[in-house]
């Protein structure tokens, strides 16, 4: 194991940049503020409840993390965003719908302080959304060079010492890697020549890793999971992770999954349907931007279920995702699994689960743990990759050749190791023996 790294203090300001500011961009920012002015709670966070166990559990030491490791303090966060529609973050959350008044109206004078940039936006890449607040520029390098403009603007407006960016647009078309995403200089050029590749989250992403800017993409679409920008990374020393915030169905999929597994159960078929009625669920009424989250959904099972390992309780599992736009539901998602599962001499048995989930009351703790822990990650001087942070991801981002892992209970104990590791401490391997020795 490399040695523990040394970690700059988390002196002065953070400054959070977060590409799209509806109801995802909105929630987070106000959750922040309504817990420094004692309103609310932080329920679903890591970086501001859960403990770290250190040692033997007869040593009795499990610190908060925030207390274990020198996170940035909620007091020293500030935000910034980019959105194509101008609304300011009262108005943008009012839309959303996501929170109440009681909420919003005690924090009104801070929200309406946050009004979003211009921002690069094609409606090429998302078809059913528009905007008047959108840069313009003869090329897409045009475009890269005045996001970079805004960062260092930003910065030295707001005093701020260092920076994170986390994606939380809405989730672009379908697109693969193909050849301008393979270097650095065949990016660039792509950039000057406006090729359509190369879709504007990828433009989010360059701008950040150029300015030393860790960054994460909370969507499925491609954006910095492409080999030029991995390069350039890593390169840099700018960490970055994605793809695709772990929130609701998939959240539910990474815990029973592992569970069925376990106990060696088979699995025949998971059939998931979803309704939603928020901007992301319009978005994502457009097949080819559906392309796009029904492949980051459907790789969750095959992954943890390993059929080619258990061919015989895995190999003809039929798995079916859907996702339907119903306006009426907003925000309040609701997702269905059907699980039929195969139990001892090949009986049939079934698990249904109706998980009426709010998908940004569950998305924004994962925002800011993200921000607090990428912005670790850069003063521990850990650029490139940040596999340990796959446990708020989808479709979690690897090393080249390296099958991710979407258990949530190893990814959980993978970020616990790591931020042992960074703290001096050992990790933890559960063993045990020495208790009965």
């Amino acid at each position: 194991m490399s040695d523990r790294p040394e970690i700059k203090p988390a002196e002065g300001r953070l400054g959070v940049l977060l590409p799209g500011f509806g109801a995802v961009g909105t929630t987070v920012v106000a959750g922040v503020e309504a817990a420094r002015q004692g309103l609310a709670p932080l329920i679903g966070s890591l970086t501001q409840l859960n403990t770290i166990r250190l040692g033997k559990r007869t040593e009795k030491r499990a610190p908060l993390i925030r207390e274990f490791l020198p996170l940035t303090a909620l007091d020293d966060l500030v935000f910034g965003a980019w959105d194509p529609i101008p609304d300011d973050g009262y108005d943008s959350a009012r839309v959303a719908g996501v929170l109440e008044r009681h909420h919003l109206d005690p924090i009104e004078d801070f929200l309406r302080s946050i009004r979003p940039m211009p921002a690069v936006f094609d409606t090429a890449y998302v078809r059913k959304l528009d905007g008047p607040n959108v840069k313009t520029g003869s090329t897409k390098m045009e475009l890269a060079e005045q996001l970079r403009d805004d960062i260092r603007r930003f910065r030295d407006e707001n005093g701020c010492d260092r920076l994170v960016m986390v994606w939380g647009g809405s989730t672009e078309i379908f697109l693969r890697p193909g050849p301008v995403h393979e270097t650095l200089e065949s990016f660039e050029e792509g950039l000057r020549n406006n090729d359509p590749a190369i879709a504007p989250s990828m433009i989010y992403a360059y701008a950040a890793i150029l300015e030393g800017v860790p960054y994460a993409n909370g969507a499925p679409n491609l954006s910095a999971d492409i080999p030029a920008l991995e390069a350039a990374a890593a390169e840099r020393g700018v960490p970055i992770g994605g793809k695709d915030f772990k929130t609701g169905q998939t959240l539910m999929k990474t815990i029973l999954a592992p569970g069925l597994k376990t106990r060696m159960l088979g699995i025949q078929g998971w059939f998931s349907t979803n309704i939603l009625g928020n901007r992301d669920g319009a978005v994502l009424d457009d097949p080819d931007s559906f392309k796009t989250k029904e492949e980051s959904k459907l790789g969750v099972l095959e992954h943890i279920l390993q059929p080619d390992m258990y061919p015989e309780l895995y190999g003809n599992l039929y798995h079916k995702v859907r996702i339907n736009y119903y306006p009426p539901r907003g925000d309040n998602k609701e997702g269905w699994d059907n699980i039929d599962i195969v139990g001892w001499m090949g009986y049939p048995m079934q698990i249904k689960v109706d998980f009426l989930c709010r998908d940004s009351i569950l998305a924004a703790p994962i925002v800011l743990d993200l921000a607090l822990f990428l912005d670790l990650a850069s003063r521990a001087g850990m650029g490139g990759i940040q596999e340990w942070l796959s446990f708020y991801f989808k479709s979690p981002q690897t090393a080249p050749g390296l099958y991710p892992e979407h258990d949530i209970f190893i990814q959980h104990r993978k970020l616990k190791n790591t931020l042992r590791w960074m703290g001096g401490e050992e990790p933890l391997t559960h063993l045990g023996l020495e208790y009965y020795e």
